[in-house]
């Protein structure tokens, strides 16, 4: 039975990448049937490459992957090394939760509220210096939304980007035992600094290669970040790329496609050249390793607070816009509030809502028992599909294969759209929740399960009984996950959804390209708010499951104590 259910976990979170990716190559090869296109030609190639301004485009998209994602490491490595093992780790940790839930799409919203050239930075900037009415004294400081050069792009991808790299850290450092290499270093001269960067870094560096590899992967495809912070005129080429297959004349279509390869080329040439990089620094110039002990200490706290704070700013000023009925530049406040526009979009924003918690729910619910049955198949035969083909769908950019997915699609239901929006969030949420269960189910202490079967209990019943009340907190956790992964899909909903199923992501996104403000921060504010919801209930029931498991060991100890004391007659 189990064996069947991993072959339905293969099918469907697994095997859709080989029909996306063939789909895609042999529409870029025009070849499209129902388009009377039969011959294949390098046509829609040459279109591709032809087209003004592509190089820039391309160009851009790499330095910008390249530029965020490694700031990102660095940022992460200074946090770690400022503040693993203090009590500030302690605030980290508790703040990564609602810094995961934040969605990108919120994310990049409250970001171009706060540096567009009149958001809430320049605002400040304004009132601190003397105001040019033609702004442009002041703009040039702050604004880093739709710039020419994607400044802005890579600070809101390194800013976003740190938290998750932090938590994938987290297991990895605990394997290192950080404490005993202190210590090691320590005894031979070394000040933590220099052992951070010496001892620690190389080994951290090449473990943490699968979570830089999807945050590489992710910078250099994403299209609704790049929609709303980043340049316009040229485009990012994955928004350029999803703007040919927006393109009414479907004779253009092999263009896209190849746009979609020439984008699957560029990714796998990036996670090549990342892998370049980490063999480099950690395996062949070394000599920086143990040529004298040089160490310098980063600002990670400060980082990480800067990080936090700019976050935590982001909600309240989209809650400040959704009531602004007039707001003035370079006024720090609206001069009125208003209640209409929450009136006006309530109606539309209960169906979206609803439809997006579905979507949610259920995919990422889905996402969780294949999660758990794929750990438990590798626990009980010894034997599981590679974790980086697992990890397909988080390092393949979403256009590269979407187009492909959707033609197979055709061919079963052409107009099942809700079946098909949410299995493509089922298969691209799966890899995180199973990498989130990862750590968890192989750090479980198999001893337990082993006594609980050998007193004649049945692997069911020791299942729900014994392991999962122990691991019911990771469970929960990886299902927040899910959930935060499957709402914030705009791609895969745009795209197998046809444009009819509406989601808070595809609102909040159409929204953000010019229309009022006002109603952009009432769907961001909500984009935000769901996952922020089920990080917290995670964090009760993680909460309320070591408080009781802490009473029980104390009840026991108690009862122990007492039936030790001599009975007197």
């Amino acid at each position: 039975m189990l064996r069947a259910l991993y072959l339905v976990i293969i099918a469907v979170c697994i095997l859709p990448t080989i029909p996306g990716l063939l789909g895609v190559v042999v529409s870029a090869l025009g070849y499209i049937p129902p388009l009377g296109l039969h011959q294949f030609t390098f046509d829609g190639f040459r279109e591709v490459f032809g087209w003004a301004g592509v190089w820039q485009s391309i160009s851009m998209t790499l330095y910008t992957a390249f530029i965020s994602s490694y700031l990102a490491c660095l940022i992460t490595f200074a946090v770690l090394q400022s503040a693993w093992g203090t009590r500030f780790w302690r605030k980290i940790e508790l703040a990564l939760s609602p810094l995961l839930a934040m969605p990108h799409v919120a994310f990049a919203i409250g970001f171009a509220f706060l540096f567009a050239p009149t958001g809430m930075g320049v605002r400040l900037l304004a009132s601190l210096f003397d105001y040019d009415p033609s702004g442009q004294g002041v703009n040039d400081l702050a604004s880093l939304v739709r710039d020419p050069k994607a400044i802005g792009l890579i600070v809101m991808l390194a800013l976003k980007e740190v938290p998750f790299l932090l938590l994938m850290s987290i297991p990895i450092l605990q394997q290192l035992n950080v404490d005993k290499l202190e210590k090691v270093s320590h005894s031979m001269g070394y000040t933590s600094s220099q052992t951070w960067w010496k001892c620690i870094l190389p080994q951290w560096f090449s473990k943490l290669r699968f979570p830089m590899m999807a945050v590489l992967a992710y910078s250099l495809s994403v299209v609704d970040v790049a929609l709303i912070v980043g340049p316009s005129n040229p485009p990012t080429f994955a928004v350029l790329v999803w703007r040919w297959f927006n393109d009414p004349d479907l004779s253009l279509l092999p263009r896209a496609a190849a746009g979609a390869v020439v984008l699957f080329i560029l990714a796998s040439i990036t996670i090549a050249i990342s892998r370049l990089i980490e063999w480099l620094v950690t395996r062949y110039y070394r000599s920086w390793q143990y040529s004298g002990r040089q160490g310098l200490s980063l600002p990670g706290k400060s980082l990480f607070s800067l990080i936090t704070i700019v976050t935590a700013v982001m909600l309240p000023l989209m809650v400040i816009w959704s009531f602004a009925q007039r707001w003035r530049f370079p006024g720090l406040l609206p001069s009125r509030f208003s209640f209409r526009f929450w009136q006006y979009e309530w109606d539309s924003i209960l169906s979206t809502l609803e439809q997006s918690l579905l979507l949610a729910v259920v995919s990422a619910s889905i996402a969780l028992v294949l999660a758990l049955l794929s750990h438990e198949y590798r626990l009980r035969h010894r034997w599981q599909i590679p974790g980086y083909i697992i990890a397909v769908p988080m390092l393949v950019p979403q256009l590269s294969i979407l187009f492909g997915m959707q033609v197979a699609t055709l061919y079963v239901s052409s107009d099942s759209y809700w079946l098909w929006v949410c299995w493509s969030h089922i298969f691209f949420a799966f890899p995180y929740v199973y990498l989130s269960l990862d750590g968890p189910w192989r750090g479980f202490d198999d001893g337990l399960t082993r006594v609980s079967l050998s007193l004649g209990k049945s692997p069911l019943y020791t299942w729900f009984k014994v392991k999962l009340p122990i691991l019911l907190p990771a469970v929960v956790f990886a299902w927040a996950v899910g959930i935060s992964v499957s709402l914030a899909q705009y791609l895969p909903t745009l795209v197998l959804g046809a444009g009819r199923i509406s989601t808070l992501t595809t609102e909040a996104v159409a929204l953000s390209s010019g229309f009022d403000r006002r109603v952009t921060a009432i769907y961001a504010i909500w984009q935000a708010i769901l996952p922020l919801m089920f990080f917290a209930f995670a964090i009760a029931i993680s909460r309320l499951q070591s408080r009781y498991r802490r009473l029980t060991i104390k009840g026991l100890s108690i009862n122990e104590s007492l039936s030790r004391k001599p009975r007197h007659p």
